[in-house]
């Protein structure tokens, strides 16, 4: 079996990210545990009780990596964040402070809405149809 474990995403300070993905977003912290270099393995997912493909947040250590901080994908959604019950999680997110970039849709494909990280990145909140 194979599958896509991690996807770092880059961002400015550790603890920020941390509080924003399980406060704001729910996420839960699966490890943070400190690097000899100073630096921190941070990795976090969705949903406590399964595994998937989890967010390893990477703090940016020099210019070329702080400017692709919030930009990861050039302006595009690049996050697609699951649910199984999109108006709950799109009220708690509303109540938590996320900034959602438009109204809630409703396609062929499921209930969907962007939304955007603290850094700016896009993200789709989606419970797929059927």
């Amino acid at each position: 079996m194979r599958r896509v474990a991690l996807v770092t995403l880059v961002v400015g300070d550790y603890d920020e990210a941390i509080r924003f993905y399980t406060g704001a977003l729910g996420f839960h912290l699966v490890e943070d545990t400190p690097r000899p270099d100073g630096s921190r393995w941070v990795v976090i997912r969705p949903d406590a009780r399964e595994s998937g493909t989890d967010l390893l947040l990477a703090r940016a250590k020099d210019e070329g990596q702080r400017a692709r901080v919030g930009d990861q994908t050039g302006g595009r959604v690049g996050f697609f964040l699951h649910t199984d019950d999109f108006t709950r999680d799109h009220a708690r997110m509303l109540a938590a402070g996320v900034t959602f970039l438009e109204e809630p849709r409703h396609e062929p494909y499921g209930s969907v809405a962007v939304f955007q990280d603290l850094y700016g990145n896009r993200w789709d909140l989606l419970q797929p149809a059927g």
